[in-house]
């Protein structure tokens, strides 16, 4: 029969084993939102020039690129789903490595729903809102399984077998322009996502994406107003401003110029806590 002692020892060598295999230079990053997180313009040939330090866990199999769901790759547009564009998380990471010692890797997990509402990622109103989502929607929903927020969870256990989690970063409002309720409603899927993955808000931040600007014509501008407001309730939330992001005429989504200056602006904003 085992001791007890010899019990509390073998458990011991097995938790010292799992901190091994999580190399606390591998930061990984998890972003959720909208069709701007997603991303929705057109990567250009700049675009695909990777970093090796910048890796991707794809959320989804896409054959076409000879991915598959949970595995590791070097980071190349499209970083969502198998034909999304360029997202504000492919300049966050790039600007982050190149602004961070060699020995560290940033590591990338994108879930993203053009369209949805903050609801979607409410683990208690998801099925509700899969079940009345568009038709058009449907597709991208299957693609997780109907439950976007179950396989951000999911990718991110993954992930914390190898890495440690240092932020979410999330560009969503558009479809819950006007509601004053949206940073309670944030800070309750900030506050699942510590828990599921037993996090400390006080070391992983959420990073919230400013909408398309009245200068630049966005016509949801004026939500901008309330994403402000998120650190009052979120101590360790943090606006990241979409100043000279430039737009594209729908008034909605950034042009390639506009992601790549919002990833800057992501990564800046983590560069100055990293500093704090």
């Amino acid at each position: 029969m085992i001791s007890k002692k010899n019990i509390l020892l073998l458990l011991a060598i097995l938790t010292c084993g799992i901190c091994v295999a999580q190399d606390p230079n591998f930061h990984i990053y998890l972003c959720f939102g909208q069709s701007n997180m997603e991303g929705h313009g057109k990567f250009e040939p700049q675009d695909t020039v990777t970093n090796k330090r910048v890796v991707l866990l794809q959320s989804i199999d896409c054959p076409d690129l000879n991915r598959k769901k949970g595995e590791w790759y070097t980071a190349q547009s499209p970083l969502t789903r198998c034909h999304t564009g360029l997202t504000p998380a492919d300049y966050f990471a790039k600007t982050l490595a190149e602004n961070t010692k060699e020995n560290v890797r940033i590591g990338i997990i994108n879930v993203s729903v053009g369209g949805c509402h903050i609801q979607l990622f409410d683990k208690d109103s998801t099925a509700n809102y899969v079940t009345r989502a568009p038709n058009w929607m449907k597709g991208i929903l299957s693609a997780y399984d109907d439950n976007p927020y179950l396989r951000l969870i999911e990718m991110a256990k993954i992930a914390q077998k190898s890495g440690v989690i240092k932020g979410i970063l999330l560009h969503q409002g558009e479809s819950n322009t006007g509601d004053k309720d949206w940073p309670n409603k944030v800070n309750k899927v900030y506050t699942n996502l510590l828990n599921d993955l037993s996090l400390n808000s006080n070391k992983v931040p959420i990073l919230a994406g400013e909408l398309l600007s009245a200068e630049q014509g966005g016509k949801c501008a004026s939500m901008n107003a309330i994403i402000k407001k998120l650190p009052q309730t979120i101590p360790n939330a943090h606006v990241v401003s979409s100043k000279d992001c430039e737009g594209i005429p729908d008034g909605l989504h950034f042009s390639p110029a506009g992601y790549r200056q919002l990833g800057k602006n992501f990564a800046k904003t983590i560069l100055n806590l990293y500093q704090n």
